[in-house]
């Protein structure tokens, strides 16, 4: 049946851990409901020994109702039944009670944990990994490693009635429960012979289901492309794929578990011949009372129930250790962005360097090539140059999102590599080309620029932009609703938003990756407006591909091939006629018409030199 299974990978990350592993692993997560396990496990074994007492006190009933003298010991031997009945029936119910509010609970947070090993990992791992895939072991395989627990303590309390049955059983007769104690063992050494199958193919059914989880997710929010390019059916065929994939797992999972069931039912149902067949003879020559010979078939009823709820049982199981397998591997990954140290950081005066930094997104490909570059505090550099030629990954590395392969970068000149992570991305003012907005209200957006800012505080922040200007154009001004992404809002005005948060921030260095790349010159003027008070007294980093942006920083670096190929102003590097012309005269001329070359004589004999 291996080729139900292709297609179907493994992510990079995952590895394969022991039972008892992932015992230990989930042990922590118990140790703060202490009285809550208690309690569980008193009223499993309340209930099993109710539930075992059952059978033993039916069995002397029995005796009792057939013996000359017994009358009178049946009545209480019946309201013992009774009595233990009700106590099993009502540990029963406390104990899975009980259990599903601790199963809640360490679900909560286990969920809690995962989502903030995902949070914690480097932009490499969600560049590799669909967001879907991610997305279902955060939400579907804690809830499926969770309920494993359930059904751990749900067999625990059958165990033990195993255990108590069988004792008595042995006590009562040796032959019988020999028959009895071969049969069990049987049926335990076949479900562990199936135990490596079964877990290694509810694997693949759980990966097969992350894919469809990322592939649905990955369609619908590019939905607009779909429709645009008139490729639903190919939309549709993708997720074919990927659901048939899915479905042959399925079925690999269920031919496992639809042939181990039939195989544990023949096995017990043998055992239960050979038990009657003993004891019917027993009976008949008298070394078996009758009572006993009832107490061996009840008991029969309670000791096959557990072994056979372990087939059906057997899929959550392994899908259960399967997923805390994913669980546990997403939590265990180590980002490949790594501190030395975390010291403290201050206020950042904003001076960065960077020394000889190579950089490749894989080994191969390499992206940066030897970059050395100064930012003095208190400056604004912009970074140009072709697609593909490094500007991107240059402020990538500088807000830590990659780890480069050599050199080093510092700030005030500390290694960046020796500082508190969370506390220097504070110190960091990021807007990007294409600004991601929250579900909820400008407002709340504009907050998360500052956990615990006040209304004023972000009212404030954002007519510092443009003179709040734009705050008109919105139906409920700040409290105008926004969509996942904020779909509902225009380019121009989440970009403006983006800023606004960043004007709360109140970071010492500002990072602009193609911020006005996007939008229309109405808007950029007004973006351009706040960018220009936001990146007073500021260092300012500009990924540009705007002549007005380029023009005013006080410094222009051109980046070519992944390394640096020029630095100064503008009209210095116009006036040179390398790499900063060429690029002027085939992106940045047309944006500025208005400027001549003959009103600059620096420009005017570069130009005749060209010519």
């Amino acid at each position: 049946m291996a080729h139900l299974l292709e297609g179907i990978e493994q992510d990079g990350y995952d590895r394969r851990y022991r039972d008892r592993e992932l015992a230990r692993r989930i042990a922590p997560y118990f140790r703060n409901r202490g009285g809550t396990v208690a309690f569980v496990a008193l009223a499993v074994v309340v209930a099993a020994a109710a539930g075992s007492a059952v059978p033993l006190l039916l069995a002397r009933t029995v005796d009792s109702a057939l013996s000359d003298d017994g009358d009178g010991r049946v009545a209480w031997l019946v309201t013992a039944v009774l009595a233990a009945g009700t106590i099993a029936w009502l540990f029963t119910y406390l104990q899975e009670r009980m259990a599903g509010t601790l199963v809640s609970d360490v679900v909560l947070s286990l969920r809690r944990r995962v989502f903030e090993a995902a949070m914690r990992q480097d932009m490499t791992f969600h560049d590799t990994y669909a967001t879907g895939v991610v997305v279902s072991r955060v939400t579907n395989d804690t809830q499926a490693f969770a309920t494993l627990i359930s059904l751990v303590l749900s067999l625990l309390g059958q165990v033990l009635m195993i255990v108590v049955l069988l004792t008595a059983l042995f006590l009562i007769n040796v032959p019988l429960a020999l028959v009895t104690a071969l049969v069990a063992a049987v049926v335990v050494g076949v479900s562990l012979a199936f135990r490596r199958a079964a877990r290694s193919a509810s694997l693949r059914q759980q990966e097969a289901l992350a894919e469809v989880n990322g592939y649905v997710q990955e369609t619908l929010r590019g939905i607009a492309v779909t429709r645009n390019h008139s490729h639903q059916q190919s939309a549709q065929a993708g997720l074919d794929e990927v659901n048939h994939r899915w479905f042959r797992a399925s079925v690999r999972l269920n031919r496992m578990f639809s042939g181990i069931f039939p195989l544990l039912i023949s096995l017990t149902g043998l055992g239960t011949v050979a038990v009657v067949l003993l004891g019917g003879h027993g009976v008949d020559s008298g070394s078996v009372t009758a009572g006993q010979w009832v107490l061996f078939l009840e008991a029969l009823v309670l000791f096959w129930s557990p072994l056979t709820s372990i087939a059906s049982f057997w899929s959550q199981l392994q899908q259960g250790l399967a997923a805390g397998e994913r669980v546990f591997a997403l939590v265990d990954r180590e980002p490949a962005v790594r501190q030395r140290d975390s010291l403290p950081v201050p206020r950042l005066r904003g001076e960065i360097t960077l020394r000889d930094i190579r950089f490749g997104y894989d080994a191969r490909h390499p992206v940066l090539k030897g970059v050395n570059l100064t930012v003095p505090a208190g400056r604004t550099v912009a970074l140009v140059g072709h697609t593909g030629a490094g500007k991107s990954s240059l402020v990538r590395l500088i807000t830590r999102a990659y780890e480069f392969q050599e050199g080093s970068i510092e700030v005030d000149g500390q290694d960046v590599r020796t500082l508190d992570l969370d506390q220097y991305r504070r110190c960091l003012g990021v807007v990007t080309q294409t600004p991601f907005l929250f579900s909820g209200t400008v407002a709340d957006n504009i907050a998360r620029g500052r956990p615990g800012a006040t209304r004023d505080d972000v009212e404030a922040a954002a007519r510092a932009v443009a003179d709040g200007d734009w705050l008109a154009q919105l139906p409920q001004g700040l409290d105008t609703p926004t969509d996942e992404g904020g779909r509902n809002l225009s380019t121009g005005q989440r970009q403006i938003v983006a800023l606004a948060r960043v004007f709360l921030q109140d970071a010492p260095v500002l990072i602009l990756d193609e911020a006005t790349a996007s939008i229309d010159p109405l808007t950029e003027a007004q973006v351009q407006e706040g960018l220009d008070a936001l990146a007073r007294e500021r260092t300012t980093i500009v990924v540009a591909h705007r002549l007005p942006t380029v023009r005013k920083a006080d410094t222009i670096v051109v980046v070519d091939d992944g390394r640096i190929a020029e630095e100064g102003d503008h009209t210095a590097l116009l006036a040179r006629g390398g790499a900063y012309h060429r690029l002027y005269d085939r992106y940045f001329r047309h944006q500025g018409l208005d400027e001549d070359p003959a009103d600059d004589p620096r420009l005017l004999s570069a130009v005749e030199r060209k010519a």
